[in-house]
């Protein structure tokens, strides 16, 4: 692999984890002929998420897993637990963003993954975070992964308990 394959640390996916208790991520701006559309969780955590070059499919279980099972949620107790835990749900957001350096009065992206090798690991990311959600359902509680649309901007509306945020790489 030379430089060019991944980007300066040698990182191959920026997160930025945050609980809250309610988010709206809006994954269609509306049109002449329609409303704008929607997806929506309740209390849970939000997941956003920047691929850089150099990312590659290996890395997704491992991400899926300590994303999933790391302790951010308070419980009413004010013990920390995951989202696995408690059940909650997951809003994926793909946040291109999380990638970018300052240069002078602005930013660049050139260590982001290419659009169509980063929409590829973002199926996979969701459809992996589904997938352990749901076979680690605890009870009849209403778990839902939801996640918005790659490579378009979308409008987050979120209710947090407190900004317990978290930045992880891989």
């Amino acid at each position: 692999m030379t430089m060019a394959d991944k980007n300066d640390n040698g990182i191959k996916a920026r997160v930025v984890l945050q609980q809250c208790l309610h988010a709206r991520l809006q994954v269609k701006p509306p049109d002449a002929e329609t409303d704008a559309e929607w997806v929506e969780i309740n209390r849970g955590m939000v997941i956003y998420i920047c691929f850089f070059k150099g990312a590659t499919e290996d890395i997704i279980p491992k991400m899926v897993t300590t994303l999933l099972n790391m302790k951010l949620c308070e419980t009413a107790t004010g013990k920390y637990t995951s989202v696995l835990e408690l059940p909650g749900s997951v809003l994926i957001v793909p946040q291109a963003t999380l990638g970018g350096k300052p240069k002078g009065r602005g930013m660049q992206y050139h260590g982001n993954i290419g659009k169509d090798e980063g929409l590829k690991l973002y199926g996979s990311f969701v459809s992996q975070c589904q997938s352990e959600l749901f076979a680690c359902k605890k009870s009849e509680t209403v778990i839902e992964v939801k996640h918005g649309t790659y490579g378009n901007r979308q409008v987050l509306k979120l209710d947090t308990n407190g900004p317990y945020t978290h930045l992880i790489e891989f």
